[in-house]
């Protein structure tokens, strides 16, 4: 305790650093992603409101629904900007301001993804990497929770304030542009980038408090002598580049491991598990709320975890606990219909396997990306990501309801066996980053390679020994 006491005053600046980086990062795209179902309804009956006082006439449902998927699809920097057009639409009487303030949205969700995982990454000590880089993952669960809290209709959730809740969003994003030129660049920023030592050395001491950072220096130092010479790679580069595929490989793995674990399939099913459940339906979005809570607080757990167990532990734990937890709720949805008591069954697996998703891959899957790749190819290799994820989004989104259409509740059997699968590519292909630095990282995955050329190699010498010996 006392140490964790101690490291709490050395690095207070870093963790103000990180709540300031947070609030307007992913916490903002978290924010946006859960706000729009509580304002969704009162929107709708806005545009068509809207539309009968200028043309006299009711919109046709199809139009309606293609209007609002516009809303959806284009979710999520011009935050204030942004705020200002769906906080005034209502004034204004223009549905044309929400659809201009969610585009923008969107444009910012993405933006503050990339760069509040990366940065968070850079800033962080190696003792502290692990739980540095899992707030990203924390905020984003902190912004679902706090949409789900104001958009109850004890606060904000109502026909007239829909509006207000939308523009919550921009007094986050207002904070962040206040504060965030109060703190410094990052340390391998300035060193790897900018040839700064000195600059390098003072944001160190800035965020981490006074201390001996020799070591960390000394990995920064390795990293710029493996990447002399390299300047900042575009995502074409990145692409074209054989050095970084092992690792945008594992990315890419980790990241549809994480889109198709079943947590929309736990979405989709959570009001009717819980009307199947006889909840009333006042107490859903309370509980509804709780699933949030359980999220978040998992999620916090992780990050105090993850530099004593390592990521591939919690990556592949995780996946195993959530394909046994997918297997019981399988079940206990088939036997509902026999036994009542399995409804309340199915309730609370749907809290355990957010919690193991929060414990396990929520967490380790952001701070594991981060530490993939050189300086030189983060940037786009997280842009990679985020059109991987947005992409999975859109398939998963498309293509799940038509799985449960037709599947039903066997839908989760596709989930268990993704979970399954790639909780062995995991253990297989990824190496452990806990505790290393992001060049004997690189190296790790230059040493795999090489050994598998190396056996490719020796396979081939032996097959031509063999031939020739045949023809003798």
């Amino acid at each position: 305790m006392s140490g964790f006491l101690s490291d709490l005053v050395q690095y207070r600046k870093l963790l103000l650093m990180i709540v300031v980086l947070g609030i307007g990062g992913t916490h903002l795209s978290g924010f946006q992603m859960s706000v729009i179902n509580y304002t969704s309804p009162y929107i709708q009956k806005f545009i068509n409101e809207t539309w009968l006082e200028r043309y006299g006439s009711v919109l046709h449902q199809e139009t309606l629904t293609l209007l609002w998927k516009k809303c959806l699809l284009l979710n999520d920097v011009i935050l204030i900007i942004a705020t200002l057009h769906t906080g005034l639409s209502r004034t204004a009487k223009s549905f044309e301001m929400i659809l201009v303030g969610r585009f923008l949205e969107g444009i910012g969700a993405g933006i503050h993804l990339s760069t509040h995982v990366q940065y968070a990454g850079e800033i962080s000590p190696k003792k502290l990497r692990g739980f540095i880089n899992v707030t990203s993952s924390v905020f984003f669960a902190l912004g679902k929770t706090v949409a789900r809290i104001l958009g109850l209709r004890d606060l904000l959730g109502t026909e007239d304030t829909w509006n207000v809740l939308l523009s919550f969003s921009g007094l986050v994003a207002l904070i962040q542009l206040l504060f965030l030129p109060f703190f410094p660049e990052s340390p391998p920023y300035l060193l790897l980038q900018k040839g700064d030592k000195a600059g390098c050395l003072k944001a160190m001491k800035q965020l981490w408090g006074e201390g001996n950072y020799h070591t960390e220096f000394e990995d920064l130092m390795k990293e710029k002598a493996i990447t002399k010479g390299t300047k900042i790679m575009n995502v074409l580069e990145v692409l074209r580049e054989p050095s970084v595929y092992p690792q945008l490989i594992t990315m890419l793995l980790l990241l549809l491991s994480l889109q198709l674990c079943g947590l929309s399939a736990i979405t989709f099913y959570t009001s009717e598990i819980f009307q199947t459940a006889n909840l009333r339906e006042s107490i859903i979005p309370y509980v509804s709320l709780g699933v949030s809570i359980s999220e978040l607080i998992s999620v916090i757990f992780c990050s105090s975890i993850i530099d004593r167990f390592g990521r591939r532990m919690l990556l592949c734990g995780g996946y195993l606990l959530m394909a046994l937890i997918l297997v019981l709720l399988e079940t206990s949805l088939l036997l509902s219909d026999q036994f009542l008591w399995m409804r309340y069954c199915s309730v609370v697996l749907i809290f355990l396997f957010i919690i193991a998703y929060g414990i396990g891959p929520a967490g380790a899957t952001s701070s594991v990306n981060n530490e993939l790749f050189t300086l030189s190819t983060r940037a786009s290799a997280f842009v990679i990501g985020g059109m991987v994820i947005w992409l999975g989004l859109t398939f998963t989104g498309m293509l799940f309801p038509f799985a449960v259409m037709l599947l039903g509740p066997f839908c989760f059997l596709i989930f268990i066996a993704v979970l399954i699968i790639s909780a062995v590519l995991i253990y297989i292909f990824l190496p452990e980053t806990k505790g290393k630095s992001i060049s004997e990282i690189t190296e790790e995955f230059k040493t795999r390679q090489f050994k598998k050329k190396r056996h490719q190699a020796v396979e081939v010498n032996a097959n031509e020994e063999k031939t020739f010996c045949t023809k003798l």
